[in-house]
Protein backbone atom coordinates (compact mmCIF):
# COMPACT_ATOMS: atom_id res chain seq x y z
CA UNK A 1 0.00 0.00 0.00
CA UNK A 2 3.15 2.29 0.68
CA UNK A 3 4.62 1.48 -2.06
CA UNK A 4 1.30 2.65 -4.23
CA UNK A 5 1.10 5.82 -2.62
CA UNK A 6 4.30 6.49 -3.26
CA UNK A 7 3.91 5.69 -7.07
CA UNK A 8 0.74 7.91 -7.12
CA UNK A 9 2.64 10.93 -5.06
CA UNK A 10 5.66 10.74 -7.77
CA UNK A 11 3.72 10.52 -10.51
CA UNK A 12 1.76 13.30 -9.36
CA UNK A 13 4.61 15.01 -8.66
CA UNK A 14 6.42 14.42 -12.33
CA UNK A 15 2.56 15.36 -13.81
CA UNK A 16 3.41 19.12 -12.09
CA UNK A 17 6.75 19.64 -12.97
CA UNK A 18 6.04 18.67 -16.57
CA UNK A 19 2.86 21.55 -16.92
CA UNK A 20 5.34 23.77 -15.21
CA UNK A 21 8.74 22.85 -17.73
CA UNK A 22 6.03 23.22 -20.92
CA UNK A 23 4.84 26.86 -19.34
CA UNK A 24 8.21 27.86 -19.06
CA UNK A 25 8.72 27.01 -22.76
CA UNK A 26 5.93 29.06 -23.25
CA UNK A 27 7.25 31.73 -22.14
CA UNK A 28 10.40 31.54 -23.03
CA UNK A 29 9.02 31.05 -26.86
CA UNK A 30 6.71 34.02 -26.73
CA UNK A 31 3.42 32.52 -26.93
CA UNK A 32 2.13 33.76 -23.37
CA UNK A 33 -1.33 33.25 -24.23
CA UNK A 34 -0.72 29.44 -24.23
CA UNK A 35 1.35 30.08 -21.40
CA UNK A 36 -1.97 32.11 -19.46
CA UNK A 37 -4.47 29.50 -20.49
CA UNK A 38 -2.49 26.60 -19.19
CA UNK A 39 -1.43 27.88 -16.23
CA UNK A 40 -5.15 29.34 -15.55
CA UNK A 41 -5.83 25.55 -15.94
CA UNK A 42 -3.89 24.50 -13.06
CA UNK A 43 -4.99 26.69 -11.16
CA UNK A 44 -8.41 26.55 -11.30
CA UNK A 45 -7.98 22.93 -10.18
CA UNK A 46 -6.83 24.58 -6.89
CA UNK A 47 -5.08 28.18 -6.35
CA UNK A 48 -4.04 27.69 -2.75
CA UNK A 49 -1.98 24.14 -3.37
CA UNK A 50 1.71 25.09 -2.41
CA UNK A 51 2.56 23.52 -5.96
CA UNK A 52 1.06 25.76 -7.62
CA UNK A 53 3.40 28.82 -6.81
CA UNK A 54 5.29 28.29 -9.87
CA UNK A 55 2.31 28.84 -11.89
CA UNK A 56 1.02 31.96 -10.22
CA UNK A 57 4.40 33.36 -10.95
CA UNK A 58 4.43 31.84 -14.37
CA UNK A 59 0.97 33.51 -14.55
CA UNK A 60 1.99 37.07 -13.74
CA UNK A 61 5.30 37.16 -15.88
CA UNK A 62 2.64 35.92 -19.06
CA UNK A 63 0.31 38.52 -18.37
CA UNK A 64 2.26 41.33 -17.91
CA UNK A 65 4.15 40.52 -21.41
CA UNK A 66 1.23 39.87 -23.11
CA UNK A 67 -0.28 42.59 -22.17
CA UNK A 68 2.74 44.77 -23.08
CA UNK A 69 3.02 43.22 -26.33
CA UNK A 70 -0.75 44.26 -27.34
CA UNK A 71 -0.34 47.72 -26.33
CA UNK A 72 3.27 48.18 -27.49
CA UNK A 73 1.67 47.25 -31.08
CA UNK A 74 -1.73 49.16 -30.45
CA UNK A 75 0.61 52.21 -29.86
CA UNK A 76 2.50 52.07 -33.55
CA UNK A 77 -0.81 51.03 -35.59
CA UNK A 78 -2.50 54.11 -33.94
CA UNK A 79 0.85 56.28 -34.95
CA UNK A 80 1.14 54.63 -38.58
CA UNK A 81 -2.55 56.12 -38.54
CA UNK A 82 -3.44 53.61 -41.34
CA UNK A 83 -7.55 52.81 -41.47
CA UNK A 84 -6.62 49.88 -42.81
CA UNK A 85 -5.49 49.02 -39.01
CA UNK A 86 -8.62 49.45 -37.61
CA UNK A 87 -9.08 45.73 -37.74
CA UNK A 88 -6.20 44.69 -35.85
CA UNK A 89 -6.29 47.22 -33.59
CA UNK A 90 -10.06 46.25 -32.71
CA UNK A 91 -8.86 42.34 -32.01
CA UNK A 92 -6.09 43.31 -30.37
CA UNK A 93 -7.97 45.49 -27.57
CA UNK A 94 -10.50 42.29 -27.44
CA UNK A 95 -7.63 40.13 -26.77
CA UNK A 96 -6.62 42.50 -24.01
CA UNK A 97 -9.96 42.34 -22.42
CA UNK A 98 -10.43 38.03 -22.90
CA UNK A 99 -7.17 37.78 -20.49
CA UNK A 100 -8.36 40.10 -18.22
CA UNK A 101 -12.04 37.90 -17.80
CA UNK A 102 -10.30 34.86 -17.94
CA UNK A 103 -7.99 36.25 -15.11
CA UNK A 104 -10.71 37.76 -12.60
CA UNK A 105 -12.11 34.41 -11.53
CA UNK A 106 -9.03 33.70 -9.94
CA UNK A 107 -8.45 37.18 -7.97
CA UNK A 108 -7.02 37.49 -5.83
CA UNK A 109 -4.10 35.10 -5.91
CA UNK A 110 -2.38 34.09 -2.99
CA UNK A 111 0.70 31.98 -3.07
CA UNK A 112 2.20 29.63 -0.09
CA UNK A 113 3.25 32.08 1.23
CA UNK A 114 1.12 34.67 2.08
CA UNK A 115 2.10 37.05 -0.81
CA UNK A 116 -0.43 38.27 -3.55
CA UNK A 117 0.42 38.43 -6.65
CA UNK A 118 -0.19 41.36 -8.81
CA UNK A 119 -2.18 42.02 -11.60
CA UNK A 120 -2.10 45.42 -13.70
CA UNK A 121 -5.81 45.89 -14.60
CA UNK A 122 -7.61 48.47 -17.12
CA UNK A 123 -10.62 49.32 -18.01
CA UNK A 124 -10.86 48.91 -21.95
CA UNK A 125 -14.08 49.74 -22.41
CA UNK A 126 -13.78 52.87 -24.08
CA UNK A 127 -10.93 51.72 -26.20
CA UNK A 128 -13.10 48.75 -27.69
CA UNK A 129 -16.35 51.05 -28.61
CA UNK A 130 -13.69 53.48 -30.25
CA UNK A 131 -11.96 50.83 -32.24
CA UNK A 132 -15.04 49.06 -33.07
CA UNK A 133 -16.64 52.20 -34.67
CA UNK A 134 -13.53 52.69 -36.78
CA UNK A 135 -13.15 48.72 -37.83
CA UNK A 136 -16.80 49.25 -39.23
CA UNK A 137 -16.40 52.45 -40.75
CA UNK A 138 -13.23 51.41 -42.70
CA UNK A 139 -15.27 47.56 -43.55
CA UNK A 140 -17.91 49.84 -44.90
CA UNK A 141 -15.76 51.46 -47.15
CA UNK A 142 -13.76 48.87 -48.31
CA UNK A 143 -16.80 46.44 -48.79
CA UNK A 144 -18.10 49.61 -50.97
CA UNK A 145 -14.87 49.36 -52.97
CA UNK A 146 -15.19 45.70 -53.64
CA UNK A 147 -19.46 46.21 -54.74
CA UNK A 148 -18.61 48.60 -57.22
CA UNK A 149 -16.60 46.77 -59.18
CA UNK A 150 -19.01 44.61 -60.40
CA UNK A 151 -17.76 41.75 -60.45
CA UNK A 152 -19.26 38.27 -58.83
CA UNK A 153 -16.63 37.15 -56.62
CA UNK A 154 -15.81 40.85 -55.62
CA UNK A 155 -19.53 40.90 -54.58
CA UNK A 156 -18.99 37.56 -52.34
CA UNK A 157 -16.37 39.74 -50.68
CA UNK A 158 -18.72 42.51 -49.63
CA UNK A 159 -21.23 40.10 -48.95
CA UNK A 160 -19.22 38.74 -46.60
CA UNK A 161 -17.41 42.29 -45.22
CA UNK A 162 -21.04 42.90 -44.77
CA UNK A 163 -22.21 40.19 -42.91
CA UNK A 164 -19.22 40.74 -40.57
CA UNK A 165 -20.65 44.39 -39.53
CA UNK A 166 -24.06 43.25 -38.90
CA UNK A 167 -22.49 40.81 -36.57
CA UNK A 168 -20.68 43.73 -34.69
CA UNK A 169 -23.96 46.09 -34.90
CA UNK A 170 -27.27 45.61 -36.10
CA UNK A 171 -28.77 47.85 -38.57
CA UNK A 172 -25.66 50.14 -39.29
CA UNK A 173 -26.73 52.55 -41.70
CA UNK A 174 -28.17 50.43 -44.83
CA UNK A 175 -25.46 47.53 -44.76
CA UNK A 176 -28.75 45.00 -44.74
CA UNK A 177 -29.92 46.60 -48.72
CA UNK A 178 -26.38 46.76 -49.26
CA UNK A 179 -25.79 42.96 -48.20
CA UNK A 180 -28.98 41.51 -49.84
CA UNK A 181 -27.87 43.65 -53.22
CA UNK A 182 -23.88 42.07 -53.17
CA UNK A 183 -25.65 38.53 -52.23
CA UNK A 184 -27.54 39.09 -55.71
CA UNK A 185 -24.91 40.16 -57.41
CA UNK A 186 -22.47 37.56 -56.34
CA UNK A 187 -25.08 34.82 -57.55
CA UNK A 188 -24.34 32.39 -59.91
CA UNK A 189 -27.46 32.58 -62.07
CA UNK A 190 -28.04 29.35 -64.10
CA UNK A 191 -30.56 28.22 -66.56
CA UNK A 192 -31.63 24.57 -66.64
CA UNK A 193 -33.35 22.83 -69.02
CA UNK A 194 -34.03 19.27 -70.48
CA UNK A 195 -34.00 18.18 -74.27
CA UNK A 196 -35.76 15.30 -75.42
CA UNK A 197 -34.52 14.30 -78.89
CA UNK A 198 -35.10 10.71 -78.48
CA UNK A 199 -38.62 10.10 -79.96
CA UNK A 200 -40.18 8.85 -76.46
CA UNK A 201 -42.21 10.89 -74.50
CA UNK A 202 -40.52 11.76 -70.95
CA UNK A 203 -43.75 12.15 -68.36
CA UNK A 204 -44.12 15.27 -67.01
CA UNK A 205 -43.25 14.43 -63.58
CA UNK A 206 -40.25 13.18 -64.32
CA UNK A 207 -39.00 15.70 -66.02
CA UNK A 208 -40.42 18.31 -63.51
CA UNK A 209 -38.44 16.33 -60.86
CA UNK A 210 -35.19 16.24 -62.51
CA UNK A 211 -35.02 20.21 -63.52
CA UNK A 212 -35.89 20.92 -59.56
CA UNK A 213 -32.44 21.35 -58.24
CA UNK A 214 -33.27 21.70 -55.03
CA UNK A 215 -34.05 18.10 -54.18
CA UNK A 216 -30.47 17.30 -55.15
CA UNK A 217 -28.66 18.39 -52.05
CA UNK A 218 -26.14 20.80 -53.86
CA UNK A 219 -25.81 23.17 -51.02
CA UNK A 220 -24.38 25.93 -53.20
CA UNK A 221 -24.87 29.07 -51.05
CA UNK A 222 -23.60 31.27 -54.37
CA UNK A 223 -26.09 29.41 -57.02
CA UNK A 224 -29.48 29.70 -57.97
CA UNK A 225 -30.86 27.35 -60.35
CA UNK A 226 -34.16 28.29 -62.41
CA UNK A 227 -36.42 26.04 -65.24
CA UNK A 228 -37.98 29.26 -66.24
CA UNK A 229 -35.99 32.04 -67.30
CA UNK A 230 -36.73 35.72 -65.45
CA UNK A 231 -36.39 38.81 -67.56
CA UNK A 232 -34.58 40.81 -64.41
CA UNK A 233 -31.34 38.31 -64.32
CA UNK A 234 -28.59 37.82 -66.90
CA UNK A 235 -27.76 34.37 -66.24
CA UNK A 236 -23.99 33.23 -66.34
CA UNK A 237 -24.37 29.55 -66.82
CA UNK A 238 -26.86 27.14 -68.33
CA UNK A 239 -26.66 23.14 -67.56
CA UNK A 240 -28.90 20.99 -70.26
CA UNK A 241 -29.88 17.51 -69.94
CA UNK A 242 -29.85 16.01 -73.14
CA UNK A 243 -31.78 12.81 -73.93
CA UNK A 244 -30.55 11.31 -77.12
CA UNK A 245 -32.07 7.63 -76.59
CA UNK A 246 -35.14 6.13 -74.56
CA UNK A 247 -35.18 2.28 -75.57
CA UNK A 248 -38.07 0.45 -74.51
CA UNK A 249 -37.72 -3.24 -75.02
CA UNK A 250 -41.05 -6.00 -76.25
CA UNK A 251 -43.02 -7.43 -73.14
CA UNK A 252 -41.31 -10.78 -73.33
CA UNK A 253 -42.31 -13.51 -71.48
CA UNK A 254 -40.17 -16.90 -71.53
CA UNK A 255 -41.28 -20.50 -70.04
CA UNK A 256 -39.13 -23.51 -69.07
CA UNK A 257 -40.28 -26.46 -67.31
CA UNK A 258 -38.65 -28.98 -64.77
CA UNK A 259 -39.51 -32.31 -63.53
CA UNK A 260 -39.28 -33.30 -60.21
CA UNK A 261 -38.76 -36.54 -58.22
CA UNK A 262 -38.05 -37.42 -55.06
CA UNK A 263 -38.66 -40.52 -52.35
CA UNK A 264 -40.11 -39.64 -49.69
CA UNK A 265 -41.78 -41.16 -46.43
CA UNK A 266 -45.55 -42.10 -46.55
CA UNK A 267 -46.51 -44.10 -43.46
CA UNK A 268 -45.96 -47.26 -42.40
CA UNK A 269 -46.35 -50.78 -42.74
CA UNK A 270 -45.72 -54.51 -40.20
CA UNK A 271 -42.13 -55.92 -40.67
CA UNK A 272 -42.94 -59.78 -41.50
CA UNK A 273 -41.41 -62.76 -41.52
CA UNK A 274 -40.55 -65.30 -44.29
CA UNK A 275 -44.04 -66.96 -42.92
CA UNK A 276 -45.44 -63.72 -43.67
CA UNK A 277 -46.10 -62.94 -39.84
CA UNK A 278 -45.50 -59.81 -37.78
CA UNK A 279 -42.23 -59.96 -36.51
CA UNK A 280 -42.20 -58.84 -32.48
CA UNK A 281 -38.77 -56.97 -30.73
CA UNK A 282 -38.01 -57.75 -27.19
CA UNK A 283 -40.38 -56.59 -25.31
CA UNK A 284 -42.93 -58.64 -27.22
CA UNK A 285 -44.10 -55.28 -29.29
CA UNK A 286 -45.07 -55.67 -33.43
CA UNK A 287 -42.29 -54.17 -35.35
CA UNK A 288 -43.44 -51.22 -37.39
CA UNK A 289 -40.88 -49.81 -40.47
CA UNK A 290 -41.27 -47.09 -42.80
CA UNK A 291 -42.60 -46.91 -46.02
CA UNK A 292 -41.04 -44.48 -48.61
CA UNK A 293 -42.19 -44.15 -52.10
CA UNK A 294 -41.50 -42.03 -55.28
CA UNK A 295 -43.25 -38.82 -56.28
CA UNK A 296 -43.34 -36.89 -59.21
CA UNK A 297 -44.06 -33.29 -60.49
CA UNK A 298 -43.24 -31.08 -63.53
CA UNK A 299 -43.09 -27.23 -62.55
CA UNK A 300 -43.36 -24.39 -64.88
CA UNK A 301 -41.00 -21.40 -64.42
CA UNK A 302 -42.48 -18.25 -65.90
CA UNK A 303 -40.21 -15.07 -66.59
CA UNK A 304 -41.72 -11.84 -67.40
CA UNK A 305 -39.42 -9.03 -68.22
CA UNK A 306 -38.95 -5.99 -69.88
CA UNK A 307 -36.77 -3.44 -70.06
CA UNK A 308 -35.42 0.95 -70.79
CA UNK A 309 -32.40 2.43 -71.80
CA UNK A 310 -31.95 6.22 -71.24
CA UNK A 311 -29.30 7.54 -72.95
CA UNK A 312 -27.93 10.88 -72.87
CA UNK A 313 -25.80 13.65 -71.69
CA UNK A 314 -25.09 16.98 -69.13
CA UNK A 315 -24.19 19.90 -70.96
CA UNK A 316 -22.72 22.65 -68.98
CA UNK A 317 -22.60 26.08 -71.12
CA UNK A 318 -21.06 29.33 -70.42
CA UNK A 319 -24.01 31.60 -71.29
CA UNK A 320 -21.49 35.21 -71.49
CA UNK A 321 -19.06 33.61 -73.13
CA UNK A 322 -21.42 31.38 -75.46
CA UNK A 323 -18.94 28.14 -74.91
CA UNK A 324 -19.75 24.91 -74.00
CA UNK A 325 -17.64 23.94 -70.87
CA UNK A 326 -17.84 20.09 -70.82
CA UNK A 327 -19.93 17.47 -71.62
CA UNK A 328 -20.91 14.34 -69.16
CA UNK A 329 -22.34 11.44 -70.26
CA UNK A 330 -25.91 10.57 -68.66
CA UNK A 331 -27.35 7.01 -68.98
CA UNK A 332 -29.51 4.40 -67.45
CA UNK A 333 -31.15 0.96 -67.82
CA UNK A 334 -33.93 -0.29 -66.18
CA UNK A 335 -35.25 -3.96 -66.22
CA UNK A 336 -39.03 -5.37 -65.27
CA UNK A 337 -38.14 -8.47 -64.36
CA UNK A 338 -41.03 -10.92 -62.42
CA UNK A 339 -40.68 -14.91 -62.07
CA UNK A 340 -43.55 -17.23 -60.86
CA UNK A 341 -43.72 -21.25 -60.78
CA UNK A 342 -47.34 -23.33 -61.40
CA UNK A 343 -46.91 -26.81 -61.04
CA UNK A 344 -48.53 -30.10 -61.61
CA UNK A 345 -48.45 -33.76 -60.10
CA UNK A 346 -47.76 -33.83 -56.47
CA UNK A 347 -46.78 -30.93 -54.45
CA UNK A 348 -44.30 -32.95 -52.33
CA UNK A 349 -41.58 -33.30 -55.04
CA UNK A 350 -41.15 -29.64 -55.15
CA UNK A 351 -37.73 -28.48 -53.33
CA UNK A 352 -37.87 -25.16 -51.03
CA UNK A 353 -36.65 -22.89 -54.61
CA UNK A 354 -40.10 -24.41 -55.94
CA UNK A 355 -42.01 -23.93 -53.17
CA UNK A 356 -40.82 -20.21 -52.64
CA UNK A 357 -42.02 -19.24 -56.43
CA UNK A 358 -45.08 -20.35 -56.01
CA UNK A 359 -46.19 -18.13 -53.60
CA UNK A 360 -45.13 -15.25 -56.41
CA UNK A 361 -47.84 -15.06 -59.57
CA UNK A 362 -47.94 -12.94 -62.89
CA UNK A 363 -47.71 -8.89 -63.05
CA UNK A 364 -49.25 -6.84 -65.48
CA UNK A 365 -46.44 -5.26 -67.49
CA UNK A 366 -45.41 -1.53 -66.55
CA UNK A 367 -46.24 0.66 -68.93
CA UNK A 368 -43.51 2.79 -71.03
CA UNK A 369 -44.29 5.94 -69.09
CA UNK A 370 -43.83 3.85 -65.70
CA UNK A 371 -40.74 2.42 -67.18
CA UNK A 372 -39.29 5.89 -68.29
CA UNK A 373 -40.43 6.95 -64.89
CA UNK A 374 -38.67 4.14 -63.02
CA UNK A 375 -35.54 4.64 -64.62
CA UNK A 376 -35.20 8.40 -63.47
CA UNK A 377 -34.61 7.52 -59.86
CA UNK A 378 -31.42 5.73 -61.11
CA UNK A 379 -31.14 8.97 -63.96
CA UNK A 380 -31.23 11.28 -60.59
CA UNK A 381 -28.58 9.89 -58.61
CA UNK A 382 -26.35 9.68 -61.51
CA UNK A 383 -27.15 13.62 -62.68
CA UNK A 384 -26.58 14.46 -58.87
CA UNK A 385 -23.21 13.17 -59.13
CA UNK A 386 -22.40 15.17 -61.90
CA UNK A 387 -23.98 17.85 -60.55
CA UNK A 388 -21.98 17.63 -57.05
CA UNK A 389 -18.59 16.46 -59.37
CA UNK A 390 -18.32 19.20 -61.56
CA UNK A 391 -18.71 22.81 -60.29
CA UNK A 392 -19.25 25.92 -62.33
CA UNK A 393 -16.49 27.71 -61.57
Amino acid sequence: MRTTITLVLAALTLWSCNSVKRNQKFLAQGNYDQAIYLAVKKLKKGKSSSKNDMHIELLQQAFAKAAEDDERRISFLEKDNQPSHSKEIFFRYLDLRERQDLLRPLLPLTDSQGKTARFKLKDYTHDIIEAKDNYIAYSYDEAAGYLNRNTTLDARTAYNIYCEIEELQQNYKDVRQLKDQSKFLGTDFVHVELRNRSGQIIPRRLERELLNFDTYDLDDFWTEYHEDRRGDIDYQFGIRMNFDEIAISPERISETEYRRRKRIRDGWRYQLDRDGNVMKDSLGNDIKIDNYIFVTARVMYTTQTKSVLVGGNVQYRDLVQGRDMGNHPLASEFIFENEFAKFRGDERALNEEDLKFLEYDFIPFPTNEQMVLDAGNDIKIRLKDILKSNSLR
